[in-house]
């Protein structure tokens, strides 16, 4: 572990011991994350004893899966369902990558994004709960927004709010977590206080999730503020360390250009 990565590992024990921070995120899908770096976020959440949430390719991202089996990733996404015809596809996808004694160490949820996705909510609820492989449901408010028309500087719209509450309305009646996610800030927190009258289990900014319940700690503010820090230090750390293999190859590429008087 470099200096940063200490200091990152030291506001994660912070956030689980005084913000109600339930794990740290990664995306295959939208933020495109590579195995290595992937690897690092592992390794410091780990030091942290922190678990560590994916959001995968796709409903039937098969090597995705395979990879955050091997590496311990303990809460797994599936992106844009709007189906439950493609939530059979991404169960069907996890049993084949999963057995039933390794998914009880696993949670698995999908991604409602879209207006089709809130449309078809209870028929996916349903199947996911006869299923027993299915934890939850993440409302993903920012790209939720694009799909009803509206910016996604709109996540606290009172029309996005009141579908929220529809979707936690529908994981109370079948015992499904609730995340949500997509422009989580300070601003957010009494649309997310009204949600969890009705159902919320965590809610997540762009690299760390939250307990429901750090919603009533004094210090949430604070908590989000760190949240971000922990962002911003996790983008400096992959900065500096790309940076930094491109900096070992970089005399011998100049001696190579000069030797041989080549040019780009």
């Amino acid at each position: 572990m470099n200096n940063l990565e200490r200091q990152m590992r030291d506001l994660l024990v912070q956030g689980k011991n005084e913000y109600g921070w339930a794990a740290v995120k990664a995306e295959f899908e939208a933020e495109g994350t590579r195995l290595d770096e992937l690897m690092r976020l592992v390794e410091i959440a780990h030091q942290a004893d922190l678990p560590v949430a994916v959001k995968i390719g796709g409903c039937e991202a098969l090597m995705d899966l395979f990879v955050a089996k091997q590496i311990g990733v303990q809460y797994i996404v599936a992106p844009m369902i709007e189906t439950d015809y493609a939530l059979t596809k991404y169960d069907a996808a996890l049993r084949k990558a999963y057995s039933s004694d390794d998914r009880e160490d696993t949670e698995f949820l999908w991604n409602i994004e879209t207006i089709t996705g809130f449309t078809n909510r209870e028929a996916m609820a349903k199947f996911a709960n006869a299923s027993g492989a299915l934890a939850g449901i993440v409302f993903g408010r920012s790209d939720y927004c694009g799909s009803i028309g509206l910016n996604s500087d709109n996540v606290n719209d009172e029309r996005v709010i009141d579908d929220v509450v529809e979707v936690a309305k529908t994981c109370a009646e079948y015992n499904l977590d609730l995340v949500v996610g997509g422009g989580v800030s300070v601003d957010s927190l009494p649309a997310l206080r009204r949600i969890r009258d009705v159902k919320l289990t965590r809610f997540e900014t762009r690299k760390v999730i939250m307990w429901s319940s750090a919603l009533d700690l004094p210090k949430i503010e604070e908590g989000m503020l760190a949240a971000l820090q922990f962002e911003l230090k996790w983008l400096t750390n992959k900065r500096d360390y790309y940076n930094s293999i491109f900096q070992e190859d970089e005399k011998r590429f100049t001696t190579l250009k000069n030797r041989w008087n080549l040019s780009d």
